[in-house]
């Protein structure tokens, strides 16, 4: 079968990063994002460097009727997605009284509703075929409360939640789905959910290196992996903490200063 990947929010971050890397490996790519210049920007030099297909998709995720069209659209083109990649991902930071109730409905639907929308569309071919990955971009804030960032963690824990009982699912099918769970990382994150940059505790990845460990890991069907020892080591020690004493930790982490 052919390597034909479908990658959302592929014009930054870690979206971007697995574009290039999934490129490298010989993947045609159908790539979405809002920014249509960006993502025009992005196939030609993907194009340029690993002569691959590459297809753009300028679509908002935060509205419903887009992953229908996405479908729609790849269905068309005879775009048989072999790997899907949800990456797209919004943050909104603030105390829950004072930020603002659109963005926040926006996030929902982009993180989830999308994630949602695009799985169950096109995992029945993959199960036809008994053959598909699926990557979900989860979070190391998938397995704690996040004061301040409230509403984003419960989304990657959501996220998490749901790829983990859909990996069992589907067991022995051909398909299979995997959480990707990145800590801090380079990208535009921060900025766009309004926070000021940081290093914090832990310095940030760089976005290649968390791609490059996502991709292996869904070559590997495996059903999670999180990016880095420090994320590991961190996340061991908040499941075994109580919840309200890691919400607390992560009160402190996610305050500006």
């Amino acid at each position: 079968m052919e390597k034909q990947a479908l990658i959302t929010g592929a014009t930054a971050g870690i979206g971007s990063a697995l574009a290039d890397v999934m490129a490298a490996e010989g993947y045609a790519l159908a790539l979405v994002a809002r920014d249509q210049v960006r993502l025009t920007e992005k196939a030609r030099s993907l194009q340029k460097q690993f002569q691959v297909e590459v297809k753009v998709l300028a679509r908002d995720l935060a509205d419903p009727a887009s992953a229908p069209e996405i479908f729609a659209h790849l269905q068309r083109e005879q775009f048989a997605v072999s790997a899907l990649v949800n990456n797209a991902g919004l943050g909104v930071y603030g105390p829950f009284a004072e930020t603002d109730l659109d963005q926040e409905m926006r996030m929902l639907q982009v993180n989830m509703g999308a994630l949602v929308q695009l799985t169950k569309l096109f995992l029945k071919p993959m199960l036809q075929r008994r053959a598909g990955r699926i990557l979900n971009v989860a979070s190391t804030a998938s397995f704690q409360p996040g004061p301040w960032l409230g509403l984003y963690s419960a989304t990657k824990a959501f996220v998490y939640s749901f790829s983990c009982a859909l990996a069992v699912e589907l067991e022995g099918t051909g398909v299979t789905v995997t959480a990707l769970c990145p800590g801090g990382t380079r990208t535009e994150f921060r900025q766009r959910a309004g926070m000021t940059p940081k290093e914090g505790l832990l310095r940030p990845m760089e976005a290649r290196r968390v791609a490059e460990i996502g991709y292996r890991a869904m070559l590997q069907g495996r059903p999670t992996v999180v990016a880095g020892w420090k994320n590991k080591l961190m996340i061991a020690v908040s499941r075994r903490s109580p919840t309200m004493w890691a919400a607390r930790v992560a009160r402190d982490l996610n305050k500006n200063h």
